[in-house]
């Protein structure tokens, strides 16, 4: 009854491309196997109008004859499809408690140690800036740092790297922060920030597709935060990419969750040791 009446509401909306069951029920199936994620059968309204727009774009007349194109072509349409089913929605020291675990963390590791980071959703940024900023001052001088920051997202990685955002969108941000880590916009740019050029150097963004092979990293992980990414899979994914994780992080390493996301199926990798938080056994 609900994919029913989430049909109609999609055929009420526009008649400009017909949309069937079956269309919805083939996109869950390729997007599942190319990216992980599981989408729910009350996405039809979501799919539909994220994917009109790319039948606009190549020119198709149809879900089915654009899918099938897609199906038979491996080349960059995959990862705009991948781009348009991803939803990204984060703000800078989101779930505040997860920075001040971070913070004391950092202060009590020995000095002259390099500490690596991982940041598995770094959407537009500003997660992984956030990291960078309490990566800087809780290590101060005492060690130095190594930051990655993926998403499967190609489009939100190119909004990341040029760092820059609307100044209403740092609410909360101290002044001591925005003078020391952003620079603040003047003339046509009035009311942007900029992340400041030595903040975003420390970060390397890369496109990465959690649930497929040859991750590529040498070294081990003292952290790693994956905040609500595991809400897109199921539970065999989220178990798949769980050991994936746990094989490139350091024992004792912390990982951090989303608010909504729980670890506990997994207690032979990774012990609670705070609110979403998880020791890497």
């Amino acid at each position: 009854m609900g994919v029913k009446a989430n049909l109609a509401t999609v055929a009420n909306q526009t008649s400009e491309f017909a949309w069937t069951g079956a269309d919805f029920d083939r996109i869950q199936s390729l997007i599942y196997h190319r990216a992980g994620i599981n989408l729910h059968d009350g996405k039809h309204a979501m799919v539909y109008s994220r994917l009109s727009r790319r039948l606009r774009e190549t020119g198709h007349t149809s879900f089915d004859e654009y899918l099938d194109w897609l199906q038979d072509h491996d080349g960059p349409e995959w990862q705009e499809f991948v781009n348009a089913l991803t939803t990204n929605l984060t703000s800078f020291f989101r779930e505040p408690h997860h920075f001040e675990i971070l913070a004391t963390y950092l202060k009590a590791r020995p000095t002259g140690s390099v500490c690596r980071v991982w940041c598995n959703a770094a959407s537009t940024g500003e997660e992984p800036y956030s990291l960078a900023i309490t990566l800087t001052e809780s290590l101060a001088s005492r060690s130095a740092f190594e930051l990655v920051a993926s998403d499967i997202d190609s489009k939100v990685l190119a909004s990341a790297q040029k760092g820059v955002y609307r100044m209403d969108g740092l609410n909360g941000m101290t002044d001591v922060r925005l003078q020391k880590f952003f620079l603040r916009g003047t003339g046509n740019n009035e009311g942007l920030v900029s992340v400041k050029p030595e903040v975003r150097q420390s970060v390397q963004f890369l496109n990465l597709n959690l649930i497929k092979d040859g991750w590529p990293f040498k070294d081990a992980f003292d952290i790693v935060f994956c905040r609500n990414v595991m809400i897109y899979f199921d539970s065999a994914t989220q178990r798949q990419v769980l050991q994936r994780i746990h094989r490139v992080m350091k024992p004792g390493g912390m990982l951090f969750a989303g608010h909504s996301e729980n670890f506990s199926e997994s207690r032979d990798m990774f012990v609670l040791r705070g609110k979403t938080v998880y020791e890497r056994l």
